[in-house]
């Protein structure tokens, strides 16, 4: 899809706003409703929104220990890695999962839990038993300097 500059508007205030009416999207772009919404639409339909959240503060919650986990496999085949992402997408306290290269890893996982307990009792009983965990190496967040949601849009 080719964007133009009301679309990549539309991107950036939804981004902010997700909540927003489609009538003061329009008025904040220059355009009426209707093209507004059907831009909106297009953009849905296209994939470059993939659906709309609330940010929830996991320390409001209790949640106050982040973690970054990496982990390494014993096994590179396709059948250990969906195995374990299957895993993995099942356990609540992981917010991301990340397949990656550069380290001795193989994936970094991101967790939130209420204190160290939760998440020895997450390293050991869940993360450690599923099948072809053969390294952990855990990192704490002590506090998050940038915390973004929104992607860049160019202009």
């Amino acid at each position: 899809m080719e964007l133009d500059r009301y679309d990549r508007q539309i991107l950036r205030i939804l981004q902010e706003e997700a909540r927003i009416s489609n009538q003061e999207l329009a008025d904040r772009i220059g355009l009426s409703p209707s093209p507004c919404l059907r831009r909106v639409q297009a953009i849905e339909k296209a994939g470059l929104i993939t659906g709309y959240r609330a940010l929830v503060d996991a320390k409001a919650l209790g949640l106050s220990l982040t973690a970054l986990i990496q982990i390494s496999m014993d096994q590179h085949t396709p059948e250990r890695f969906e195995n374990f992402e299957a895993k993995i997408k099942s356990i609540p306290e992981v917010m991301e999962c990340l397949l990656i290269t550069g380290q001795d890893a193989d994936y970094l996982l991101k967790v939130v839990v209420k204190d160290m307990d939760a998440y020895q009792e997450l390293l050991l009983n869940r993360i450690t038993r599923i099948a072809g965990v053969t390294g952990v190496h855990s990192s704490f967040v002590l506090r998050r300097v940038v915390d973004k949601t929104m992607v860049p849009i160019e202009s």
